[in-house]
């Protein structure tokens, strides 16, 4: 979850189509819990233009390990800085409409809530095969999600972003967020 406030520039081919911009793209979306042998995983990535500054991002990602721990972290690029999050407290998971709910805490006071969500023309299902080839499972995307945060700032600033098509979010398996 490195730097999910770059910008890229440059040209894409596809298909014999090309596709170019200044920037082209925004953020990181190399997560690496795509591993075919995790029970479930939510992630979500969302870029907000601002312009009184840098533009601000967010990048979460909650997935199951072993011994039945549960991975959870955000993090924000705020007015040019970053901001980890690690206490995250889902509100919502719902995978079949592709909404995904939460609010994050830091330890230096940076309050967190993030919603987004995933319904729409642009949401699709893949079938995953299982590492093993035992069998496979869904993967729900929508790379045109929108997306809302509420950040209050230690010093009791609150900044609401919004974005109708800036966010991504993906969920596979169905563990609800009052199993985690």
């Amino acid at each position: 979850m490195r730097h999910s406030d770059a910008l890229f520039s440059g040209q894409i081919t596809f298909d014999g189509r090309s596709f170019q911009g200044t920037p082209l793209g925004f953020g990181l979306q190399g997560h690496n819990c795509g591993y075919r042998h995790r029970n479930f995983w939510r992630w979500a990535h969302a870029y907000f233009p601002r312009s009184d500054g840098p533009p601000s991002t967010l990048e979460a990602l909650v997935y199951d390990m072993p011994l039945g721990m549960v991975f959870r972290k955000a993090v924000l690029w705020h007015e040019g800085k970053q901001h980890v999050f690690r206490k995250l407290q889902e509100i919502r998971s719902d995978h079949k409409n592709l909404q995904w709910d939460f609010r994050a805490f830091t330890r230096t006071g940076f309050e967190l809530d993030a919603a987004f969500d995933g319904r729409g023309p642009s949401m699709h299902r893949l079938s995953y095969v299982k590492t093993d080839c035992s069998g496979s499972f869904e993967v729900v995307n929508n790379s045109l999600a929108s997306a809302a945060l509420r950040i209050k700032q230690p010093d009791g600033r609150i900044t609401e972003l919004e974005t109708i098509t800036g966010g991504v979010v993906e969920m596979a398996g169905h563990k609800l967020h009052s199993e985690a």
